[in-house]
């Protein structure tokens, strides 16, 4: 699979990658703070690498991720890189007041009406330093009424106006997630978690009702949190600590790999495009995590592994 047109870049990249995409919540201090040099550093490395795909959202550090990443992207043709960023979520300042156009805050509220989309946009523009977005996402919409009320309206607004090229929702809840894609006229969805090796619900209703609607689907959050990464030295299951079974399922999945001299955190990024997924998004804080990952996605994967991980 690889990413539709409408996510691809303006102006082809020579060797770019079509398919993978750099997910920027961590150098939005996620868990970790993470230095302006460091989180450049890393944004380099992934364009070095062919990574011309970028995902943020005001959320992320509360518009940290944002701020660095259009810090980093200073002198690159703005033809030749996709940003994706979100809305849904209004930036506070430490008084609770929202936040000036372009400043970061220190907490967020959720805002799904069409005002709050356009004012939510407006600020994640001025961070990333453009005058566009590329895809456009409505970030963890639980109340899909509001969605489709409010926010949808202004998606599909600044779509038809040239402002985005493309519209999305983005959710780790699959409910909530295939009523919006029955139901709003999307390009493409984002999917966190539910297409990996340790849960593949999204293929049950998702990924049919999705090609069925001809809107394309991005795999986030392959590693679910750390787990399918290193199950000893990341034991986390959407950013708790796993229970026991799944420990010991993702340990066995790693012993599979490991019997046909591949990392687990290969086969996990790679999972989801075998299962429909037409690009995966990666998050990264560093620049030997964008090395591993891209890395991974090109590693040669033996089909008698994919047939054991399959029948897990």
């Amino acid at each position: 699979m690889a990413f539709t047109a409408e996510l691809r870049p303006l102006t082809p990249v020579a060797g770019a990658h079509d398919d993978l995409g750099l997910g920027c919540a961590p150098i939005g201090n996620l868990f970790t703070p993470v230095t302006d040099a460091d989180a450049v550093a890393t944004i380099e490395t992934a364009l070095a690498l062919g990574v011309r795909f970028f995902d943020t959202a005001p959320l992320y550090g509360d518009g940290e991720s944002e701020r660095k990443l259009g810090l980093a992207l200073r002198g690159v043709p703005r033809d030749e890189v996709v940003l994706a960023t979100k809305v849904g979520r209004r930036l506070l300042d430490a008084d609770g007041s929202p936040v000036a156009p372009g400043a970061t805050g220190a907490s967020s509220v959720t805002d799904l009406s069409r005002d709050g989309v356009w004012r939510s946009l407006e600020g994640s523009m001025a961070r990333l330093g453009t005058d566009r977005v590329d895809v456009l996402h409505l970030h963890d919409p639980l109340d899909v009424e509001a969605g489709l009320a409010g926010a949808m309206r202004a998606l599909t607004e600044l779509r038809a106006q040239g402002v985005v090229r493309a519209i999305s929702v983005g959710l780790g809840r699959l409910e909530p997630l295939e009523r919006f894609v029955a139901a709003a006229p999307l390009d493409v969805v984002m999917e966190a978690g539910r297409l990996t090796l340790l849960d593949r619900s999204a293929e049950e209703r998702l990924m049919p009702l999705a090609e069925e609607r001809g809107i394309g689907v991005i795999a986030a959050g392959v590693f679910n949190s750390g787990i399918l990464a290193d199950p000893d030295t990341a034991p986390f299951f959407e950013y708790r600590p796993a229970d026991a079974d799944r420990i010991d399922r993702a340990r066995r999945l790693q012993a599979l790999c490991r019997e046909h001299g591949v990392a687990l955190a290969d086969a996990a990024v790679q999972f989801p495009l075998r299962r429909g997924a037409d690009a995966v998004v990666v998050g990264a804080r560093m620049p030997a995590e964008v090395e591993a990952f891209v890395a991974g996605r090109g590693a040669e994967i033996p089909s008698a592994l994919w047939d054991a991980l399959e029948r897990d």
